[in-house]
């Protein structure tokens, strides 16, 4: 079976680079395959004018380059928040991202279930009722765009494990896939091969990183927790033929951060695993 193939982040250069420019950073570094982070200043799609929208564009098509997903972070939205004008807010900014992904061609965009972290949370019934509703709103906005919605399993969400975010996707219907996140799986304790094997067809998008348990992270590869091999062989299971992005979550600005030596050591990782080599 073929090697699996891997996409870069543009994570790191969030504050570093804007999002042509963390393009082209990880392009030098060998990658023709990119998920872009929706998040302000670095690409956020009200901010961007029609020329700058199509110098993305025109920088993709002569590069030879894709963006393979968007990524909204759960950082000032809530798509299950108990105020309805957060909900509305979060709605609102994911249309835009799918008329962005719409324009440039990337046929992904990444939704992330609402955090749960205060003393009191809302009652799951009322937080899933929400996301369901906004949910089923994104996937009829994004009907014939060619952009599907994919929810991420995230720990400090309320839907944390691989059957929470199966549950949730069939209620919401056959179009919503799921992005797998393998180091979010590890640090609850799952099973990962057995959730992928259980997610099956449903996974459209993968996010790879590593973490210990004592502090949740997304860093390089072989410091922490995940398992590749086993990840890949339960994909190539599945018969999994999408992206692996490399989510290495390391600030380009914090002095001593090496980014591109981050990403370099985790694909050399990946490429021992299953993966294919830059």
């Amino acid at each position: 079976m073929a090697d699996l193939r891997v996409a870069a982040s543009t994570f790191p250069f969030l504050y570093s680079h804007d999002g042509l420019g963390a393009l082209k950073h990880l392009h030098a570094q060998g990658y023709r395959a990119f998920e872009m982070m929706i998040f302000p200043p670095h690409c956020w799609p009200s901010e961007l004018t029609p020329a700058k929208r199509r110098e993305y564009k025109s920088w993709l098509a002569d590069s030879g380059s894709a963006i393979t997903s968007f990524c909204y972070p759960l950082l000032d939205n809530n798509p299950n928040s108990v105020c309805a004008k957060m909900r509305r807010y979060t709605l609102d900014r994911y249309k835009e991202a799918i008329d962005l992904a719409a324009d440039w061609g990337c046929p992904y965009v990444c939704a992330i279930p609402g955090p749960v972290n205060s003393l009191i949370d809302p009652p799951v019934p009322w937080m899933r009722a929400w996301f369901i509703e906004g949910m089923r709103e994104l996937v009829d906005f994004a009907k014939g765009s060619g952009v599907e919605i994919i929810l991420e399993n995230v720990p400090f969400t309320f839907l944390p494990k691989a059957a929470d975010m199966l549950a949730v996707a069939e209620e919401i219907g056959p179009e919503v896939g799921i992005n797998f996140d393998v180091c979010n799986s590890a640090y609850i304790k799952e099973d990962v091969p057995a959730a992928i094997r259980l997610l099956g067809k449903r996974i459209k998008n993968v996010h790879i990183s590593d973490s210990g348990y004592a502090v949740f992270k997304h860093e390089r590869l072989g410091t922490g927790i995940v398992e590749p091999a086993p990840a890949a062989a339960a994909l190539k299971e599945i018969g999994y033929s999408g992206m692996t992005v490399l989510e290495i979550i390391t600030d380009a600005l914090t002095p001593g951060a090496d980014p591109d030596g981050d990403i370099k050591a985790s694909h050399d990782i990946l490429a021992a695993s299953g993966w294919a080599a830059r």
